[in-house]
């Protein structure tokens, strides 16, 4: 199953503003704390993206009278879960126990342990998303009836390229409508005087949809992902 889609690029402006010399009372042209007039915009460069690479959260729970059953239970099934992603190819180093935890159940009274709860949370990070659905698959099968699927998670690993031309992207749309707004004012554009990308937060990876099928493997459908860069560049006016 082939899910990887075409790169694309697309950027969207913010409004331009031109800007004037601001001076305070009694000060002159020539005074050095002035500022000349610019004109300053701010533009975003977004690029889309198809993910490579799934983040799969899966937990497995187990119940028993006592503590000591409970988590003996659940090591024998976090352990078959685990080693069914090592034979599904999830290197070693892309497992992580991302939680665990040993709670009592109780009865009709807050005081009245019933037995004892063990949850055991693992984390994978799968390169290959295209074998995202048959991971999960073997996941249930090792764990049984005690496999939670927590989370399913997109993301890019490697960033930096897209990133590179959503910059390009803002930078030059940012150039683009300072040109419209010199002509529009009647003024020539000049130098850049200054160029500052706006900070912003990382991408939150995109959540995955499962859809479940018992005569086939999970599919699953990781979409695309927009990353976006916005500048704020000032030019001067000649």
């Amino acid at each position: 199953m082939k899910i990887l889609r075409p790169l694309t690029v697309a950027t969207t402006a913010a409004v331009g503003l031109v800007l004037v010399a601001g001076c305070s009372s009694g000060s002159t042209s020539g005074d050095s704390g002035s500022v000349p007039p610019g004109i300053s915009t701010q533009a975003v460069g977004t690029v889309t993206a198809a993910p490579d690479t799934a983040t799969v959260v899966l937990g497995v729970q187990t119940q028993a009278a006592t503590a000591d059953a409970a988590l003996a239970a659940n090591a024998e099934r976090a352990t078959a879960l685990i080693d069914s992603l090592k034979a599904k190819g999830v290197a070693e180093g892309d497992i992580a126990t991302s939680g665990l935890s040993v709670q009592p159940t109780f009865g009709n009274s807050s005081s009245d342990i019933t037995g004892y709860q063990v949850t055991n949370q693992v984390t994978a990070t799968v390169h290959d998303i295209t074998g995202a659905g048959e991971l999960i698959d073997a996941a249930a099968a090792a764990a049984g009836d005690a496999v939670r699927v927590q989370s399913l998670s997109f993301s890019v690993d490697d960033d930096s390229d897209l990133r590179a031309k959503a910059r390009a992207k803002a930078v030059q749309q940012a150039q683009t409508q300072a040109g419209q707004i010199a002509d529009a004012a009647g003024v020539s554009l000049g130098a850049v005087r200054s160029i500052t990308e706006v900070s912003a937060e990382a991408p939150a990876p995109m959540q995955g949809r499962i859809m479940s099928d018992q005569m086939a493997s999970t599919p699953v459908q990781p979409g695309t992902q927009d990353l976006t860069v916005t500048v704020s560049v000032v030019y001067d006016i000649d």
